[in-house]
């Protein structure tokens, strides 16, 4: 990702700024990133999670949402990679300001941004119960959680169970990895 010339902005100047834009902006309330393509091994992890959460979300009160919308998280704008909103949204929405749980697919650009930065932001959100971040290269992660006051951090593995009790959800982490050679990912560089 690379940073935007136009620094700084207020929100309602970023959200004005970024309509005109032919790509997509994060604003982290000081300074904008351009979001920039990813890898087959990114876009087939976020295949597999709108599949696996999104499907059996259907007909229910709760709706995964792909990169194509922005969250307000703790003053920043974000497109994070995937996340669950469990209120009623108007068709012509462009900003979802409380969602429940939120994925994220780490690449070599993103990682520190997505483990420090967006992990404090959504920790700052009281509406997110979960922030669940995806390697590109194994089949592990990282799950932070909301219980009562406190902020948890869990280290995901192949064997682990990716539960999601806030929207009724469990399923093997490795379902999400699901027509991906993880030996040629990690060769590759991931």
């Amino acid at each position: 990702m690379a940073s935007a010339a136009l620094q700084p902005l207020d929100m309602q100047s970023f959200l004005a700024w970024e309509e005109q834009q032919e790509v997509k902006h994060e604003f982290d309330g000081v300074t904008t990133t351009a979001m920039v393509g990813g890898t087959v091994a990114h876009s087939i992890i976020q295949g597999n999670l709108a599949m696996a959460v999104g499907g059996p979300l259907r007909g229910g009160p709760c709706r995964f949402h792909g990169s194509d919308l922005k969250i307000r998280a703790a003053g920043s704008i974000r497109y994070p990679d995937g996340f669950v909103v469990c209120t009623k949204l108007p068709p012509n929405a462009k900003i979802v300001s409380d969602p429940v749980v939120i994925f994220e697919v780490l690449g070599e650009s993103t990682a520190r941004t997505d483990l420090a930065v967006k992990n404090r932001e959504y920790e700052a959100t009281d509406s997110v119960q979960r922030y669940i971040i995806l390697e590109q290269d194994a089949i592990a992660g990282t799950q932070f959680e909301r219980v009562g006051g406190d902020w948890i951090g869990h280290i995901l593995r192949g064997g682990s169970i990716l539960r999601m009790p806030e929207i009724g959800l469990e399923f093997p982490l490795a379902e999400l990895y699901d027509g991906l050679d993880m030996e040629t990912v990690g060769l590759s560089g991931g």
